[in-house]
Protein backbone atom coordinates (compact mmCIF):
# COMPACT_ATOMS: atom_id res chain seq x y z
CA UNK A 1 0.00 0.00 0.00
CA UNK A 2 1.44 3.39 -0.98
CA UNK A 3 1.69 6.28 1.46
CA UNK A 4 -0.68 8.34 -0.69
CA UNK A 5 -3.53 5.76 -0.61
CA UNK A 6 -5.07 7.02 2.63
CA UNK A 7 -8.69 7.55 3.55
CA UNK A 8 -8.26 10.72 5.66
CA UNK A 9 -7.04 14.13 4.48
CA UNK A 10 -3.51 14.88 5.64
CA UNK A 11 -1.64 17.99 6.75
CA UNK A 12 1.89 17.82 5.37
CA UNK A 13 4.78 19.55 7.13
CA UNK A 14 7.29 20.67 4.47
CA UNK A 15 10.27 20.70 6.84
CA UNK A 16 8.80 18.34 9.42
CA UNK A 17 7.93 18.91 13.06
CA UNK A 18 10.08 17.59 15.92
CA UNK A 19 8.21 15.13 18.18
CA UNK A 20 9.07 12.11 20.35
CA UNK A 21 7.83 8.54 20.53
CA UNK A 22 7.56 6.97 23.97
CA UNK A 23 6.87 3.41 25.04
CA UNK A 24 3.50 2.78 26.69
CA UNK A 25 5.35 1.83 29.89
CA UNK A 26 7.74 4.81 29.60
CA UNK A 27 10.84 2.60 29.24
CA UNK A 28 12.16 4.31 26.09
CA UNK A 29 11.85 7.51 24.08
CA UNK A 30 13.03 8.28 20.55
CA UNK A 31 13.15 11.61 18.74
CA UNK A 32 11.43 11.64 15.36
CA UNK A 33 10.07 14.04 12.78
CA UNK A 34 6.37 14.29 12.04
CA UNK A 35 6.00 14.32 8.24
CA UNK A 36 2.21 14.37 7.97
CA UNK A 37 -0.83 13.92 10.18
CA UNK A 38 -4.59 13.42 9.90
CA UNK A 39 -7.49 12.79 12.25
CA UNK A 40 -6.76 9.07 12.07
CA UNK A 41 -2.99 8.69 11.86
CA UNK A 42 0.52 9.95 11.33
CA UNK A 43 3.68 9.37 9.28
CA UNK A 44 7.00 9.75 11.10
CA UNK A 45 10.64 9.89 10.06
CA UNK A 46 12.70 8.04 12.65
CA UNK A 47 15.97 9.31 14.07
CA UNK A 48 18.15 6.54 15.38
CA UNK A 49 17.69 2.80 15.55
CA UNK A 50 14.39 1.03 16.10
CA UNK A 51 16.15 -2.21 16.96
CA UNK A 52 14.88 -3.83 20.14
CA UNK A 53 11.91 -1.47 20.58
CA UNK A 54 8.37 -2.74 21.02
CA UNK A 55 6.55 -0.51 18.53
CA UNK A 56 3.18 -2.26 18.48
CA UNK A 57 1.72 0.58 20.58
CA UNK A 58 3.38 3.80 21.70
CA UNK A 59 2.69 7.39 22.71
CA UNK A 60 3.43 10.21 20.29
CA UNK A 61 4.51 13.24 22.37
CA UNK A 62 3.54 16.35 20.44
CA UNK A 63 4.87 18.93 22.92
CA UNK A 64 8.14 19.27 24.80
CA UNK A 65 6.30 19.02 28.15
CA UNK A 66 4.39 15.89 27.14
CA UNK A 67 1.01 17.50 27.80
CA UNK A 68 -0.12 17.00 24.18
CA UNK A 69 0.09 13.35 23.14
CA UNK A 70 -1.72 10.63 21.20
CA UNK A 71 -1.70 6.87 21.70
CA UNK A 72 -0.69 5.12 18.48
CA UNK A 73 -0.66 1.67 16.92
CA UNK A 74 2.04 0.80 14.39
CA UNK A 75 0.71 0.18 10.88
CA UNK A 76 3.88 -0.13 8.80
CA UNK A 77 7.62 0.44 8.63
CA UNK A 78 9.25 1.46 5.35
CA UNK A 79 12.94 2.16 5.73
CA UNK A 80 13.27 4.96 8.29
CA UNK A 81 9.60 6.01 8.00
CA UNK A 82 6.76 4.56 10.03
CA UNK A 83 3.02 4.90 9.72
CA UNK A 84 0.72 4.67 12.72
CA UNK A 85 -2.96 5.08 13.44
CA UNK A 86 -4.32 6.85 16.47
CA UNK A 87 -6.03 4.70 19.09
CA UNK A 88 -9.21 6.20 20.51
CA UNK A 89 -9.61 5.01 24.10
CA UNK A 90 -13.23 6.15 24.01
CA UNK A 91 -14.08 3.51 21.39
CA UNK A 92 -15.78 0.62 23.28
CA UNK A 93 -14.48 -1.86 20.70
CA UNK A 94 -10.86 -1.16 21.62
CA UNK A 95 -8.92 -2.66 24.51
CA UNK A 96 -8.24 -0.30 27.40
CA UNK A 97 -5.26 -0.38 29.66
CA UNK A 98 -6.87 0.46 33.00
CA UNK A 99 -3.57 1.79 34.40
CA UNK A 100 -3.63 4.57 31.79
CA UNK A 101 -7.24 5.64 32.26
CA UNK A 102 -7.60 8.69 34.50
CA UNK A 103 -10.25 8.66 37.18
CA UNK A 104 -11.13 12.19 38.26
Amino acid sequence: MAWNNRRADRVIFASGYAVKMMAIDGMWQRPCTLLDISNSGVRLLMQGSLEGLDLKEFFLLLSSTGLAFRRCELIRVTGDEIGARFIDDKDPGKKKNRSLVRSD
